[in-house]
């Protein structure tokens, strides 16, 4: 197989697991416990919470442990909103939002929160005028994604972030899909909170992080026995948190060499996708991360390339792992412009450290037979051909 959908999930590395497995049996103590294997495990979560630190340019007091993204996305924005909600009611994020944020802020609607949702233009990119001409006395979130899960475009999160502490407004970036693939320093970014995901950096599933900056206070998310701050009560994934904080050991020590090597297979495979007659780039390439490409063509069914694709032993994707199974267009596509149509003629090809050259050239030969393939049986391209 060859793989190109890391945006949705990445395969576990050796080292990780090595480091996880005495977390099973040898040190299995709840770290909540006073006595010996109890005190081992709580070591063990305690040196992962720093490596996590570590990644992002915090202290490691500054870490909560969860389940995954999505659970920090919720833990910081539904902690911020009821937590403050007699200060304020509003909270602005964009329309590119991974549904983890954006199903959070429908949910808040609900409870009387009053959400703007910024564009983002054919560029994939907010705009910091958009965002200054939105905020009003009662906004008391902003939430913004650094990276687009979808279409790889970089948000001018340090701008965003300048903004908001001149306003005294809490800023979260849900940072999924950047931590461990570009530069992160929540310090530089001027966050307040920051989502972390461990099955993106080749990490566990079901374990991921949520920054939290000194002084910032949050509702607690879940309630019972206090584990994480009081803000997630629960005994913890301990296993889980050592993979994550391995991967990120392994992602700090990795990330120059990763983005160099991604960066030189993504100019090969965009040069050579885009030679495919009526193929267009989604995004603006100037201002996204190294490994992911979002294309769409005339005349195809995206699902279709993608199914193709399969059988050929290619993983690629139509859009977010999250919501690809949806037959509703993307949400992202339709922002950056793209009528149902072109939408639904996309696939998003994700890069990780050990695809080579090779596997570019036969991935890009594969979509170019499935393509004519598909047109030919296309009434939208016969049409115009």
């Amino acid at each position: 197989m060859i793989y190109m959908d890391h945006a949705a999930t990445t395969p576990v590395r050796e080292e990780v697991i090595e480091a996880m497995e005495p977390y099973f049996n040898k040190y299995f103590g709840n770290p909540s416990t006073i006595y010996k294997v109890g005190r081992e495990a709580k070591q063990g979560m305690e040196e992962a919470r720093k490596k996590v630190a570590d990644l992002i340019g915090a202290n490691s007091e500054e870490i909560v442990f969860t389940n995954g993204g999505t659970e920090a996305d919720n833990m910081a924005i539904k902690g911020v909103a009821f937590k403050n909600k007699a200060l304020g009611n509003h909270i602005i994020t964009s329309q590119i939002e991974h549904p983890a944020v954006a199903e959070t802020c429908n949910f808040l609607e609900k409870f009387g929160f009053e959400i703007t949702y910024l564009p983002v233009y054919n560029e994939g990119i907010v705009k910091v005028e958009d965002l200054k001409k939105a905020i009003t006395d009662k906004t008391i979130l902003i939430t913004i994604m650094h990276v687009n899960s979808e279409i790889g475009t970089i948000q001018p999160i340090k701008e965003i972030g300048e903004i908001a502490r001149e306003k005294g407004i809490v800023f979260h970036t849900d940072a999924v899909q950047s931590v461990g693939k570009i530069p992160v320093n929540v310090d530089n970014l001027n966050v307040d909170l920051l989502s972390i995901s461990s099955h993106k950096i080749y990490g566990p599933k079901g374990v991921g992080a949520l920054y939290v900056r000194k002084g910032i206070r949050l509702e607690p998310f879940i309630h019972g026995g206090g584990q994480e701050k009081n803000l997630n009560s629960g005994t913890e994934n301990v296993s889980g948190i050592v993979g994550l904080g391995k991967a990120s050991e392994l992602a700090k020590k990795e990330l120059n060499s990763n983005m160099k090597h991604l960066s030189n297979l993504k100019e090969k495979l965009v040069k050579e996708v885009l030679e495919i007659e009526e193929s267009y780039l989604n995004g603006d390439i100037e201002r996204m991360i190294p490994g992911t490409a979002n294309f769409h063509f005339v005349g195809i069914e995206g699902e279709g390339l993608v199914l193709l694709l399969d059988g050929n032993g290619i993983a690629g994707a139509t859009g977010s792992a999250c919501s690809s199974k949806k037959l509703e267009v993307s949400p992202v596509l339709k922002a950056i412009g793209l009528d149902d149509v072109d939408a639904h003629g996309s696939l998003r090809l994700t890069l990780g450290p050990e695809n080579t050259e090779e596997e570019v050239e036969k991935v890009v030969e594969a979509m170019k037979i499935s393509i004519e393939r598909l047109r030919s049986m296309s009434p939208v391209w016969n049409s115009r051909n």
